[in-house]
């Protein structure tokens, strides 16, 4: 920039120079007043302490920043109390977040270079995030596998209904997430009853009530006249509707599903 401002023949607007953030896990008020930084919460957040004008220069104080969510990256590189905290923080997050998924990645690669690090002597607070790091690794790689599971059952269902029944209309292909949530010994005998279906209108038909009734009765047992009458409007879902529902029976009481379809009857 001084360059620039050398060659062009002009001066360097001081609101234009770059400003330096030094991050620290924390700091006494001691050091703080020995550098004379000063805090300005009216217009930033608390934790942040500004140095004399023309240093440009400012701290960042992690073990101060408040709990939200805009500072949970940079608490992430706290310690102790603060760093546990934020790690709570991100793994109550939905699975799907993608915040929560980033976070954990550059969590577990901190988490790898420590370990790799361990012929060299470690403090108590790295080995202290490796020990809560080690379970959510495990959870994450548990969710892997388990997605590759489904994943693997789900080519299967696919591959067997296209073969029994040529091209799939929407309604099976919904139904194929909520089967291939299945564990095995669940899914063979359905996918031994889907493969003698015949290759026609009513072979189709014939597999969606299938798996439609037979989802409703591993999840509720032998079902009963009010449940069966809820296999046909189950059915006339869109979709990605009926595709949710299926999916959701765990969560259901019996009584919260028929409440759904009020219409329903024996």
């Amino acid at each position: 920039m001084a360059r620039r401002a050398r060659r062009e023949s002009t001066s360097i607007n001081d609101s234009k120079l770059p400003q330096l953030w030094i991050l620290t896990p924390t700091a006494s008020t001691r050091l703080l007043a020995g550098f004379g930084a000063v805090s300005n919460e009216q217009n930033w957040l608390s934790g942040l302490y500004f140095l004399p004008e023309y240093l440009k220069t400012a701290l960042v104080v992690i073990h101060q920043l408040p709990r939200t969510p805009e500072t949970l990256w940079l608490r992430l590189l706290g310690k102790g109390t603060v760093q546990q905290q934020a790690i709570e923080e991100i793994t109550a997050l939905p699975e799907d977040s993608q915040m929560r998924q980033s976070a954990l990645e550059l969590l577990y690669d901190l988490q790898a270079n420590l370990q790799a690090n361990q012929n060299q002597k470690l403090d108590t607070e790295e080995r202290a995030l490796i020990m809560a790091l080690a379970p959510l690794y495990r959870q994450q790689l548990d969710a892997a596998r388990q997605q590759g599971i489904q994943q693997g059952q789900r080519l299967i269902i696919e591959n067997l209904l296209q073969t029994r029944l040529g091209l799939l209309t929407s309604t099976l292909t919904a139904l194929i997430t909520p089967l291939s949530t299945l564990p095995p010994q669940q899914l063979t005998p359905f996918l031994l009853q889907l493969s003698q279906l015949e290759n026609s209108e009513s072979g189709i038909q014939q597999a969606q009530h299938f798996i439609v009734e037979n989802l409703l009765k591993i999840r509720f047992g032998e079902l009963d006249p009010q449940l069966t009458a809820l296999v046909t409007p189950l059915l006339a879902l869109p979709p990605q509707k009926l595709s949710q529902y299926l999916s959701q029976l765990s969560q259901l009481s019996r009584e919260q599903l028929i409440a759904q379809f009020p219409q329903a009857s024996p």
